[in-house]
Protein backbone atom coordinates (compact mmCIF):
# COMPACT_ATOMS: atom_id res chain seq x y z
CA UNK A 1 0.00 0.00 0.00
CA UNK A 2 1.77 3.18 -1.32
CA UNK A 3 1.10 5.82 1.70
CA UNK A 4 2.91 8.79 0.06
CA UNK A 5 0.55 10.88 -0.92
CA UNK A 6 -1.45 10.63 1.67
CA UNK A 7 -0.55 13.51 3.99
CA UNK A 8 -2.05 15.38 0.63
CA UNK A 9 -4.77 13.91 -0.02
CA UNK A 10 -6.14 14.87 3.99
CA UNK A 11 -4.97 18.44 3.29
CA UNK A 12 -7.45 18.95 0.15
CA UNK A 13 -10.00 16.59 2.36
CA UNK A 14 -9.87 19.54 4.78
CA UNK A 15 -10.38 22.06 2.20
CA UNK A 16 -12.96 20.73 0.61
CA UNK A 17 -15.05 20.43 4.14
CA UNK A 18 -14.21 23.81 5.20
CA UNK A 19 -15.03 25.46 2.03
CA UNK A 20 -18.11 23.22 0.99
CA UNK A 21 -16.91 21.86 -2.10
CA UNK A 22 -14.44 20.68 -4.82
CA UNK A 23 -14.53 23.90 -7.11
CA UNK A 24 -13.76 26.73 -3.71
CA UNK A 25 -11.38 23.95 -2.61
CA UNK A 26 -9.13 23.54 -5.96
CA UNK A 27 -9.26 27.39 -6.32
CA UNK A 28 -7.76 28.21 -2.87
CA UNK A 29 -5.00 25.60 -3.31
CA UNK A 30 -3.94 26.39 -6.74
CA UNK A 31 -4.56 22.77 -8.59
CA UNK A 32 -7.55 21.71 -10.98
CA UNK A 33 -10.79 20.47 -9.53
CA UNK A 34 -10.41 17.10 -11.13
CA UNK A 35 -6.82 17.06 -8.92
CA UNK A 36 -8.88 17.49 -5.53
CA UNK A 37 -11.23 14.90 -6.83
CA UNK A 38 -9.24 12.15 -7.45
CA UNK A 39 -7.27 13.16 -4.28
CA UNK A 40 -10.07 12.34 -2.39
CA UNK A 41 -10.93 9.78 -4.34
CA UNK A 42 -7.75 8.08 -3.86
CA UNK A 43 -7.94 8.76 -0.14
CA UNK A 44 -10.93 6.76 0.01
CA UNK A 45 -9.52 3.35 -1.91
CA UNK A 46 -6.38 3.26 0.27
CA UNK A 47 -8.77 3.93 3.52
CA UNK A 48 -11.21 1.21 2.28
CA UNK A 49 -14.22 3.70 3.30
CA UNK A 50 -15.78 6.23 2.33
CA UNK A 51 -15.23 9.81 3.83
CA UNK A 52 -17.89 11.99 1.95
CA UNK A 53 -21.28 11.79 0.72
CA UNK A 54 -21.92 13.86 -2.60
CA UNK A 55 -24.72 15.59 -3.80
CA UNK A 56 -25.50 17.93 -6.06
CA UNK A 57 -26.13 20.93 -3.72
CA UNK A 58 -23.35 20.05 -1.04
CA UNK A 59 -21.04 17.57 0.76
CA UNK A 60 -21.48 16.12 4.14
CA UNK A 61 -18.95 13.89 6.08
CA UNK A 62 -19.47 10.29 6.57
CA UNK A 63 -19.17 9.18 10.09
CA UNK A 64 -15.63 7.84 8.95
CA UNK A 65 -15.20 11.01 7.41
CA UNK A 66 -16.08 12.86 10.96
CA UNK A 67 -13.37 10.27 12.68
CA UNK A 68 -10.38 11.69 9.73
CA UNK A 69 -11.69 14.85 9.66
CA UNK A 70 -9.64 16.84 12.75
CA UNK A 71 -6.28 14.69 11.74
CA UNK A 72 -7.10 15.87 8.43
CA UNK A 73 -7.65 19.68 9.94
CA UNK A 74 -3.96 19.38 11.45
CA UNK A 75 -2.21 18.39 8.44
CA UNK A 76 -4.10 21.38 6.06
CA UNK A 77 -3.21 23.65 8.96
CA UNK A 78 0.46 22.77 8.68
CA UNK A 79 0.69 22.93 5.56
CA UNK A 80 -0.48 26.39 5.50
CA UNK A 81 1.84 27.02 8.59
CA UNK A 82 4.73 26.11 6.25
CA UNK A 83 3.51 28.46 3.09
CA UNK A 84 3.04 31.36 5.39
CA UNK A 85 6.21 30.75 6.98
CA UNK A 86 7.78 30.59 3.34
CA UNK A 87 5.89 33.68 2.33
CA UNK A 88 7.16 35.82 5.64
CA UNK A 89 10.42 35.75 4.49
CA UNK A 90 9.86 37.47 1.34
CA UNK A 91 6.79 39.49 3.00
CA UNK A 92 8.02 39.82 6.83
CA UNK A 93 5.36 42.59 7.69
CA UNK A 94 2.21 41.27 6.02
CA UNK A 95 -0.92 43.46 6.61
CA UNK A 96 -4.17 41.88 7.79
CA UNK A 97 -6.96 41.08 4.50
CA UNK A 98 -9.20 44.16 5.25
CA UNK A 99 -12.14 43.50 4.64
CA UNK A 100 -15.31 46.08 4.38
CA UNK A 101 -19.35 45.60 5.21
CA UNK A 102 -22.18 47.63 5.26
CA UNK A 103 -22.79 47.15 9.49
CA UNK A 104 -26.62 45.53 8.76
CA UNK A 105 -25.03 42.54 6.70
CA UNK A 106 -21.30 42.62 8.89
CA UNK A 107 -22.83 41.91 12.32
CA UNK A 108 -25.65 39.29 10.95
CA UNK A 109 -23.99 37.54 8.08
CA UNK A 110 -20.22 38.52 8.15
CA UNK A 111 -19.74 38.54 12.41
CA UNK A 112 -20.49 34.59 12.91
CA UNK A 113 -18.07 33.68 9.91
CA UNK A 114 -15.24 35.45 10.64
CA UNK A 115 -13.91 33.11 14.24
CA UNK A 116 -14.48 30.18 11.41
CA UNK A 117 -12.53 31.44 9.04
CA UNK A 118 -9.69 32.62 11.56
CA UNK A 119 -9.60 28.51 12.49
CA UNK A 120 -9.71 27.33 8.82
CA UNK A 121 -7.15 29.70 7.48
CA UNK A 122 -4.92 30.92 10.51
CA UNK A 123 -2.06 31.49 8.53
CA UNK A 124 -4.82 34.84 7.13
CA UNK A 125 -4.85 37.95 9.81
CA UNK A 126 -8.19 39.82 9.01
CA UNK A 127 -9.01 42.84 9.70
CA UNK A 128 -13.06 43.80 9.47
CA UNK A 129 -14.41 47.51 9.39
CA UNK A 130 -18.17 47.77 9.67
CA UNK A 131 -18.84 51.27 8.13
CA UNK A 132 -20.50 51.59 5.13
CA UNK A 133 -18.38 55.03 4.47
CA UNK A 134 -15.67 52.66 3.55
CA UNK A 135 -17.55 51.12 0.55
CA UNK A 136 -17.27 53.85 -1.67
CA UNK A 137 -13.17 55.45 -1.05
CA UNK A 138 -11.61 51.71 -1.87
CA UNK A 139 -9.48 51.32 1.11
CA UNK A 140 -10.28 47.83 1.38
CA UNK A 141 -9.24 44.07 -0.02
CA UNK A 142 -12.44 42.58 -0.18
CA UNK A 143 -15.66 44.96 0.51
CA UNK A 144 -19.95 43.11 0.93
CA UNK A 145 -21.82 45.58 -0.43
CA UNK A 146 -25.36 45.31 -2.28
CA UNK A 147 -24.62 47.81 -5.02
CA UNK A 148 -21.24 46.87 -7.04
CA UNK A 149 -19.80 50.10 -8.45
CA UNK A 150 -19.47 49.73 -12.48
CA UNK A 151 -15.33 49.96 -12.23
CA UNK A 152 -13.38 47.82 -14.40
CA UNK A 153 -10.85 47.50 -11.83
CA UNK A 154 -12.91 46.13 -9.39
CA UNK A 155 -13.70 42.73 -9.57
CA UNK A 156 -17.37 41.16 -8.17
CA UNK A 157 -18.88 38.06 -7.00
CA UNK A 158 -22.44 37.53 -6.83
CA UNK A 159 -23.05 36.10 -3.07
CA UNK A 160 -26.89 36.05 -2.94
CA UNK A 161 -30.17 37.95 -3.04
CA UNK A 162 -31.85 37.32 0.40
CA UNK A 163 -35.67 36.32 -0.09
CA UNK A 164 -37.69 38.64 1.31
CA UNK A 165 -41.03 38.81 3.22
CA UNK A 166 -43.64 41.50 4.44
CA UNK A 167 -43.61 41.58 8.25
CA UNK A 168 -45.33 43.31 11.05
CA UNK A 169 -45.70 43.33 15.08
CA UNK A 170 -49.04 41.70 16.03
CA UNK A 171 -50.12 45.25 18.05
CA UNK A 172 -49.58 46.84 14.45
CA UNK A 173 -52.15 44.03 13.04
CA UNK A 174 -54.41 43.98 15.72
CA UNK A 175 -54.76 48.26 15.81
CA UNK A 176 -55.28 47.99 11.78
CA UNK A 177 -56.26 44.64 10.62
CA UNK A 178 -54.03 42.02 8.89
CA UNK A 179 -54.30 42.19 4.91
CA UNK A 180 -56.05 38.83 3.67
CA UNK A 181 -55.39 39.84 0.00
CA UNK A 182 -52.62 42.06 -2.08
CA UNK A 183 -54.81 45.16 -2.22
CA UNK A 184 -55.35 45.23 1.15
CA UNK A 185 -51.85 46.66 1.80
CA UNK A 186 -52.86 50.21 0.22
CA UNK A 187 -54.52 50.39 3.27
CA UNK A 188 -52.03 50.23 5.42
CA UNK A 189 -48.32 52.60 6.36
CA UNK A 190 -45.63 50.37 4.25
CA UNK A 191 -41.91 50.57 5.26
CA UNK A 192 -39.91 49.66 1.90
CA UNK A 193 -36.66 49.65 0.51
CA UNK A 194 -35.85 52.84 -0.90
CA UNK A 195 -37.96 54.19 -3.85
CA UNK A 196 -36.78 54.06 -7.41
CA UNK A 197 -36.98 57.00 -9.65
CA UNK A 198 -40.81 55.86 -10.46
CA UNK A 199 -43.64 58.22 -9.14
CA UNK A 200 -44.41 55.65 -6.94
CA UNK A 201 -43.30 52.04 -5.64
CA UNK A 202 -44.77 49.31 -7.09
CA UNK A 203 -45.18 45.91 -4.85
CA UNK A 204 -44.93 42.81 -7.33
CA UNK A 205 -46.31 39.71 -5.41
CA UNK A 206 -46.89 36.00 -6.98
CA UNK A 207 -48.40 33.25 -5.74
CA UNK A 208 -47.88 30.11 -7.69
CA UNK A 209 -49.29 31.57 -10.86
CA UNK A 210 -51.47 34.37 -9.67
CA UNK A 211 -49.44 37.41 -9.90
CA UNK A 212 -50.38 41.13 -8.23
CA UNK A 213 -48.86 44.72 -8.83
CA UNK A 214 -50.05 47.31 -5.74
CA UNK A 215 -49.13 50.50 -5.93
CA UNK A 216 -48.28 52.01 -2.94
CA UNK A 217 -47.19 55.24 -1.17
CA UNK A 218 -44.39 54.14 1.53
CA UNK A 219 -44.61 56.15 4.99
CA UNK A 220 -40.79 55.42 5.42
CA UNK A 221 -38.80 54.35 2.14
CA UNK A 222 -35.06 54.30 2.93
CA UNK A 223 -31.85 52.02 1.82
CA UNK A 224 -30.75 50.75 4.97
CA UNK A 225 -32.13 47.45 6.17
CA UNK A 226 -31.78 47.81 10.15
CA UNK A 227 -33.58 50.87 9.84
CA UNK A 228 -36.21 49.27 7.92
CA UNK A 229 -36.23 46.17 10.75
CA UNK A 230 -36.52 49.06 13.30
CA UNK A 231 -39.03 50.70 12.35
CA UNK A 232 -41.37 47.59 11.58
CA UNK A 233 -40.61 45.92 15.00
CA UNK A 234 -41.87 49.36 16.81
CA UNK A 235 -44.91 48.89 14.99
CA UNK A 236 -44.72 51.56 12.69
CA UNK A 237 -46.78 49.85 10.06
CA UNK A 238 -44.97 46.86 7.63
CA UNK A 239 -41.65 45.94 6.89
CA UNK A 240 -40.91 44.80 3.37
CA UNK A 241 -37.23 42.89 4.72
CA UNK A 242 -34.97 40.63 4.16
CA UNK A 243 -35.60 37.02 5.65
CA UNK A 244 -32.89 36.39 7.59
CA UNK A 245 -33.06 39.83 9.21
CA UNK A 246 -36.55 38.42 10.48
CA UNK A 247 -35.82 34.96 11.51
CA UNK A 248 -35.63 35.66 14.71
CA UNK A 249 -38.49 37.62 15.57
CA UNK A 250 -40.99 35.55 13.70
CA UNK A 251 -39.83 32.41 15.86
CA UNK A 252 -40.39 34.78 19.09
CA UNK A 253 -43.48 35.97 17.93
CA UNK A 254 -42.71 39.92 18.07
CA UNK A 255 -43.06 39.98 14.68
CA UNK A 256 -45.99 38.14 12.49
CA UNK A 257 -45.80 37.31 8.34
CA UNK A 258 -47.54 39.28 6.56
CA UNK A 259 -49.20 37.18 3.45
CA UNK A 260 -47.20 34.87 3.91
CA UNK A 261 -49.11 32.65 0.82
CA UNK A 262 -47.92 35.25 -1.43
CA UNK A 263 -43.65 35.73 -2.43
CA UNK A 264 -41.96 39.08 -2.55
CA UNK A 265 -39.27 39.96 -4.88
CA UNK A 266 -35.67 39.07 -3.50
CA UNK A 267 -33.89 41.79 -1.12
CA UNK A 268 -30.91 43.19 -2.96
CA UNK A 269 -28.50 40.93 -3.87
CA UNK A 270 -24.71 40.73 -2.11
CA UNK A 271 -21.52 40.44 -3.71
CA UNK A 272 -17.83 40.40 -3.27
CA UNK A 273 -15.76 43.03 -4.23
CA UNK A 274 -11.89 42.92 -4.75
CA UNK A 275 -9.49 44.76 -6.50
CA UNK A 276 -8.09 43.16 -9.52
CA UNK A 277 -4.90 43.93 -8.36
CA UNK A 278 -5.92 41.14 -5.86
CA UNK A 279 -6.97 38.55 -8.44
CA UNK A 280 -3.91 36.27 -7.76
CA UNK A 281 -3.55 36.97 -4.02
CA UNK A 282 -4.55 33.67 -2.43
CA UNK A 283 -5.71 35.30 0.56
CA UNK A 284 -8.10 37.56 -1.19
CA UNK A 285 -9.45 34.37 -3.17
CA UNK A 286 -9.47 32.04 -0.09
CA UNK A 287 -11.41 34.69 1.38
CA UNK A 288 -13.85 35.22 -1.32
CA UNK A 289 -14.43 31.55 -1.52
CA UNK A 290 -15.26 31.19 1.72
CA UNK A 291 -17.83 33.62 1.59
CA UNK A 292 -19.56 32.20 -1.25
CA UNK A 293 -19.07 28.97 -0.01
CA UNK A 294 -21.27 29.79 3.47
CA UNK A 295 -23.04 33.17 3.21
CA UNK A 296 -25.55 31.44 0.45
CA UNK A 297 -26.66 28.89 2.63
CA UNK A 298 -27.37 31.53 4.99
CA UNK A 299 -29.85 33.43 3.18
CA UNK A 300 -31.15 31.04 1.43
CA UNK A 301 -34.97 29.68 3.25
CA UNK A 302 -34.28 26.88 5.96
CA UNK A 303 -35.30 23.55 3.63
CA UNK A 304 -38.13 22.57 6.74
CA UNK A 305 -39.54 26.23 6.37
CA UNK A 306 -40.33 26.19 2.29
CA UNK A 307 -43.47 24.66 2.35
CA UNK A 308 -43.97 26.06 6.33
CA UNK A 309 -45.99 29.58 6.97
CA UNK A 310 -42.81 32.12 7.66
CA UNK A 311 -43.58 32.96 11.44
CA UNK A 312 -42.41 28.94 11.76
CA UNK A 313 -39.59 29.06 10.51
CA UNK A 314 -36.74 28.60 13.14
CA UNK A 315 -33.85 30.89 13.39
CA UNK A 316 -30.75 30.43 11.69
CA UNK A 317 -28.86 33.57 11.23
CA UNK A 318 -28.13 36.04 14.52
CA UNK A 319 -30.44 38.92 13.71
CA UNK A 320 -31.61 41.93 16.00
CA UNK A 321 -34.75 41.26 17.73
Amino acid sequence: MNLIWTPAQLAMLAKVVDLNGFSAAARALGVPKAAVSRAVADLEKTLGVRVLERTTRRIALTAAGRLLYPHARRVAEESDAARSAIAKLHSPEMRPLRVAADPTYGRVLLSPLVPRFLEAFPHVPLEVILDTQQLPNGSWDVAIRTRPPADVRIRQRLLGAPPALLCATPAYLQQRGTPTRPDDLRAHDLLTPEASELPEFRLLLTRGAQRAEVPLSPKLAVDDPAVLHAATAAGLGIGLLPEFLCRQGLATGRLKAVLPEWSVPAAAALHALYPSTLESDPRAQQFVDFLAANIVPALALPTAARSSPPQARAPEASAPH
